[in-house]
């Protein structure tokens, strides 16, 4: 069972009709989400990578393409929780969890990756996300060792299980989970969104999947690892685990 907090365990292939409408929230400002990522890039790369006036060294790439493939990339119709909202609340928890990452930077730009290749029927989005951080990075002049300190994260979050003392997967962990310590009638949107994005998956089958993955996250002697998140959304995460798990058991 994979303990992605979404995904029922080996959903069929979808074969009914689209993904059903849910309740939009707010459009994202597509602006201030193109200078986070161009802010966090810039901050990543190597001054070394970039060009000594007089040299004739092709300047680094401009980070706009590589912004607005992102979001594209986000904006794919098949997601409903997988969208830009999640992927600005993310960027948002990483910024109030920063203090907490020994590079809050490479823990954004992970951030941006983390479901840039995103399938509900599939397993592997995780690392084909990694993947093309990789070549992304690579090619935008970020050095070896942050790009692969961002792949690395981005694969973390198949589990969301960092190694003590992994202060970066820590918080982008964190990051990726604050939805289950949401209010009440945020929590319930997200489980909808959940619920319309697995819409292939019968009724009995996504119980069952989902009920796995409830009781196993409930199992966890702690779901959030920075010292934020176990103070403030631990509690509430657990009691809206077992509020959903109850409501699938009826």
């Amino acid at each position: 069972m994979a303990d992605h907090p979404e995904r029922p365990d080996h959903p069929p292939h979808p074969t009914g009709p689209a993904a059903p409408a849910v309740a939009p929230a707010a459009a994202p400002d597509l602006d201030a989400l193109r200078a986070r990522f161009t802010r966090a890039l810039d901050a990543v790369r190597a001054p070394s990578a970039a060009p000594a006036p007089g040299t004739g060294r092709a300047a680094l790439p401009d980070a706009a393409p590589y912004a607005e493939n992102l979001l594209a990339r986000w904006s794919e119709p098949q997601r409903r929780y997988h969208t830009l909202t999640h992927l600005t609340a993310v960027l948002d928890h990483v910024d109030r969890l920063a203090e907490h990452a020994d590079d809050p930077d490479v823990v954004r730009l992970a951030a941006w990756f983390h479901d840039a290749v995103y399938l509900p029927d599939r397993s592997e989005n995780e690392e084909r996300s990694a993947a093309l951080a990789e070549r992304a990075l690579t090619e935008a002049g970020v050095d070896a060792a942050r790009t692969a300190g961002v792949a690395r994260l981005v694969r973390l979050t198949v589990g969301h299980d960092p190694a003590d003392g992994d202060r970066d997967g820590e918080v982008l962990c964190d990051a990726d989970l604050a939805i289950l310590a949401a209010p009440p009638s945020a929590y319930a949107a997200y489980t909808a969104a959940v619920r319309a994005e697995y819409h292939f998956v019968p009724d009995d089958l996504f119980r069952e999947g989902r009920s796995a993955v409830l009781r196993h996250l409930l199992e966890l002697p702690r779901l959030f690892r920075t010292p934020y998140g176990a103070r403030e959304w631990e509690a509430t995460a657990r009691h809206n685990l077992r509020a959903e798990l109850e409501t699938l058991s009826r």
